[in-house]
């Protein structure tokens, strides 16, 4: 008997039990579609982390002055950054890309009768693009004369434009921030939300001297923040081990002492965001792949219950001349087609159930854009893994008829 007509007969004999052989499936169903659906949330999560990420900037390094603490409490934050470090960073240090000192700012912004508050008013440098990877979709970005003479000019995301501009066109208009005019030379690329929902376009950017100066009324020269980009993420280590480096000696850290400032690898965080949802798709994944057990037991039975109502057809064919082999074969291919259709249908209601999810997520969690993700090699894994668990459960009760008497078989009431 050839390969293909056991495979003819196999199929013949599920289609005589329609109703057992779909509940017979029915865990490895579940099993597959709850195994598709959960890698598939858990790699839109990851994907989503990498790329709010990604939308911070190129390889950022973020510099921040060291918090003051008396007796174990947070007293504070001290002033020890600089934009002469900012400049010294890029200048000295070789990993490094570009750097922008940071200054924050609040205000209100007033153009004619309409008026808004930014969620973001913030001093930078004129490499705060470079860092950010942020492009202009119009106008321009002011330049180091513009930093130096603390010009009164800024940039502009899309939601302030939205806020006060309407139709208008927003380049060379002159916006009011806390009774300061300020001219408008560019409005930067949307990047709409981040991880945590708030509006990454509703920001206004301004040269750190014309906030520190003209908006704070501040003389000093230090700043906030130094946001710094590496030239690659492979160098990020190395980046952040050579600001460290510099700073100790700018600010003549002895040997031993705690640094005035802290240096936090984006990438690291990243990362560890990472490792944290790969291992809670991991859980899920095996916390589902019980299911896909309890379906493969389930086939086990049911193809044990068939050999025993079909004694009398294995007597009948070993009879007419059929071997023990291809008895063999013909209810693995049975138990076979069983896990390789429930793997197919468990697959499609897995990724049909993962892109529900994520739509619902995006539609009730404001402000998140979850990506729709579909796994090519999961597919592949998924229906390879349901074959393997029929072949597997399947062939005790497959040995078990091809062992049978043809005489006893042929007895059998």
């Amino acid at each position: 008997m050839t390969f293909w007509i056991s495979i003819r007969i196999a199929l013949r004999s599920l289609a005589g039990n329609k109703l057992r052989a779909g509940l017979t499936i029915l865990g490895i169903v579940i099993g597959i579609a709850a195994v598709t659906a959960m890698v598939s949330i858990g790699q839109s999560a990851t994907r989503l982390v990498q790329g709010q990420f990604d939308a911070l900037g190129t390889n950022v390094i973020v510099v921040l002055p060291e918090a003051i603490r008396s007796g174990g409490v947070r007293r504070g934050v001290a002033q020890t950054l600089t934009a002469a470090d900012s400049k010294a960073i890029v200048r000295e240090c070789p990993p490094i890309l570009a750097s922008s000192p940071l200054v924050g700012a609040a205000g209100q912004m007033i153009y004619g009768n309409s008026n808004w508050s930014p969620r973001e008013l913030v001093g930078v440098g004129e490499s705060y693009l470079t860092v950010r990877n942020w492009p202009i979709a119009r106008g321009g970005y002011f330049t180091q004369r513009d930093v130096e003479s603390s010009a009164k000019v800024c940039v502009i995301g899309r939601t302030i434009v939205a806020k006060l501009f309407q139709t208008t066109d927003p380049i060379g208009q002159t916006i009011r921030v806390n009774n300061l005019p300020m001219r408008v030379i560019g409005v930067l690329e949307s990047k709409g939300a981040n991880l945590f929902g708030d509006d990454q376009d509703d920001i206004a950017l301004i040269p750190y001297t014309t906030a520190r100066k003209r908006l704070q009324g501040s003389g000093f020269e230090n700043v906030d923040a130094i946001l710094v980009s590496a030239r690659s993420l492979d160098r990020m280590s190395e980046a952040s081990e050579a600001i460290r480096q510099l700073l100790n000696e700018r600010h003549r850290i002895r040997p031993g002492t705690k640094p005035d400032f802290n240096v936090q690898n984006t990438t690291e965080i990243a990362n560890v965001l990472g490792v944290v949802t790969g291992t809670l798709t991991l859980m899920l994944a095996s916390i589902a792949g019980i299911s896909l057990a309890v379906g493969g037991v389930g086939i086990m039975n049911i193809m044990l219950v068939s050999v025993t109502e079909r004694t009398r057809e294995i007597g009948i064919r070993m009879a007419l001349g059929a071997r023990s082999r291809d008895i063999l074969r013909q209810f693995l291919i049975e138990s076979t087609v069983l896990s390789a259709v429930g793997g197919a249908i468990g697959f499609a209601l897995g990724i049909g159930g993962s892109v529900g999810a994520t739509l619902l997520i995006n539609h009730f969690s404001s402000g998140s854009d979850w990506p729709i993700i579909i796994s090519l090699p999961a597919a592949a894994v998924a229906i390879l893994f349901a074959t393997a668990v029929g072949i597997f459960f399947g062939y005790y009760p497959a040995r078990r008829a091809s062992k049978m008497n043809p005489i006893d078989a042929l007895r059998h009431e």
